[in-house]
């Protein structure tokens, strides 16, 4: 796996940014020209944040067209939510961010680092950073992954009110925060010094559609036409995994997407469950069908 750091200037992903950015791009811009900065009304290095964020969440390709999975979102006439106002975009995002890798440590953090703890120190997750990287370690120092880290963190966590008041301001345009996904609190390390720990722990996500559950298994190249429920809630790139969804919290979006729709069962044969696909489904159906309700 190719792995991807930087490119984001050090800002967090804003709200408004990513219709920005595509409005931006499908207007016949570019984020070469000279005139991407009045155009856009931002500076240089915010120009340079937009067009990494556009491309981590997969949204733009790697020639800066617009993808398919953007001009669902986005476009003017038929997007699913322009404005980003539904918090199952926000999930639908999230997604993409992992599964697209174009910032990789969101999806080393989602699909390894978690699986061997919940709580986390800024350290403990630099250190994992480098030894997944160690083919890489040359080319990615130190200050790069703690940038990196620093606006990971910046994304999905709600800033504390001790917090100056630009960084209380700028942090709550964050797009991921209304995941309420971390939390943090202070609390004595091994050597018995207070640090700042983190924590994203497996819940039932109840602000979680089943929609969106489905629209990630569905898009899963690797998923056949029987997936174990254990594939499902652990395997690399998995809704439980993406989604920090807990075995009870997969079960109820599972059982709800078998109990909305017909050509899908879930069976369990010798104490191994397993969800299977009887018919055909059209991810993008899916997604419609919620933002229809």
């Amino acid at each position: 796996m190719k792995y991807l750091f930087s490119g984001h200037e050090s800002f967090i992903c804003k709200h408004f940014w990513l219709k920005k950015g595509y409005d931006f791009i499908n207007e016949n811009g570019s984020f070469q020209y000279e005139t991407a900065v009045m155009d856009l009304g931002v500076g240089k290095n915010m120009v340079n944040s937009i067009e990494h964020w556009m491309k981590s969440y997969g949204l733009l390709d790697k020639s800066n067209s617009i993808t398919e999975f953007s001009k669902k979102i986005f476009r003017e006439r038929g997007g699913l939510d322009s404005f980003i106002e539904s918090l199952a975009t926000i999930w639908l995002l999230h997604y993409s961010l992992i599964k697209t890798n174009r910032s990789s440590l969101y999806n080393i953090f989602f699909n390894d680092f978690r699986k061997g703890r919940t709580d986390f120190t800024k350290e403990q997750l630099l250190s994992f950073m480098k030894r997944q990287i160690e083919d890489e370690a040359k080319s990615v120092n130190d200050n790069t992954l703690n940038n990196d880290i620093s606006v990971f963190i910046r994304s999905y966590l709600k800033p504390s009110y001790k917090d100056t008041k630009i960084e209380i301001e700028e942090d709550f345009l964050s797009l991921m925060i209304d995941l309420d996904l971390m939390k943090s609190y202070k609390s004595e390390n091994a050597e018995g010094k207070i640090v700042e720990w983190y924590q994203v722990e497996n819940k039932i996500q109840v602000d979680l559609p089943a929609e969106v559950v489905f629209f990630a298994i569905l898009d899963n190249s690797n998923y056949g036409k029987s997936i174990s429920f254990q594939e499902l809630l652990n395997g690399f790139n998995s809704p439980g995994v993406i989604f920090a969804l807990n075995e009870e919290g997969l079960y109820n979006k599972l059982d709800t997407i078998v109990n909305t729709y017909k050509g899908i069962t879930m069976s369990e044969t010798a104490g191994i469950r397993e969800l299977q696909l009887k018919t055909t489904f059209n991810k993008w159906d899916i997604i419609n069908d919620y933002y229809k309700k």
